[in-house]
């Protein structure tokens, strides 16, 4: 499928997960960051693609666990790609309002589009980076496997995208090295310490899990 296509080039890490083998990868610790994205030429997959789609991820693009994606907002380029997935949820963390674009392609594809992040614009946090209220309520989108599958974004995918997927990580019981490592490889050169201090001191004993959460956690 699509994503396979993307990933398939990208790391010898996604390409396990997905069952594809080869010796033309590269590993994730072998990468210092995300540098961006590619172009993808796939079979269709439906009678409603042209016989070669090329197919655009997002900026910041990658899997999270199985049918759990993580990018920045999409453009009109990369909705064919988004289409692929069969989407049922979309979670957007910016707090400005999601763009016209994005809206009516949930529209017209009948994903839920969930937008946290609107709150902390109206508690005027937004400057301080996503507040805690904000994650949780991602997080209890993100642990209902019902949810799935699952697209998280903010306007570029480093810092509010990354936060919420470092506290997860700490869900997930992954060491803070390890977390780290990951926010960075997205953030670049933007990193921000008070992310990174956000993840670490987060409460893990505040998410709620339902009966329903993914089979990983």
């Amino acid at each position: 499928n699509a994503l396979q296509a993307f990933v398939c080039l990208r790391c010898a890490c996604c390409r396990d997960v997905l069952g594809i083998r080869g010796n033309t990868t590269t590993s994730h610790h072998a990468e210092p960051r995300v540098t961006g994205r590619q172009v993808v030429q796939v079979r269709p997959r439906s009678v409603g693609m042209s016989t070669q789609q090329f197919l655009i991820p997002p900026v910041n693009f990658g899997m999270v666990e199985e049918e759990l994606y993580r990018s920045g907002a999409p453009n009109e380029l990369n909705f064919p790609f988004l289409e692929s997935l069969n989407l049922k949820k979309i979670i957007f963390l910016a707090p400005d309002d999601p763009p016209r674009q994005l809206v009516n392609f949930v529209d017209d594809h009948d994903i839920e589009l969930l937008h946290p992040g609107q709150m902390d614009f109206q508690t005027n946090t937004w400057s301080l980076g996503v507040s805690e209220e904000t994650v949780l309520t991602t997080l209890d989108v993100i642990l209902d496997v019902r949810n799935y599958p699952l697209h998280i974004m903010c306007n570029h995918g480093r810092h509010r995208t990354g936060t919420v997927i470092g506290c997860l990580r700490k869900l997930q019981r992954w060491n803070l090295t390890s977390i780290f490592e990951e926010y960075r490889r997205y953030a670049g050169v933007k990193v921000r310490l008070l992310n990174e201090q956000f993840i670490e001191l987060f409460d893990c004993d505040l998410a709620r899990r339902p009966k329903t959460v993914p089979a990983w956690l």
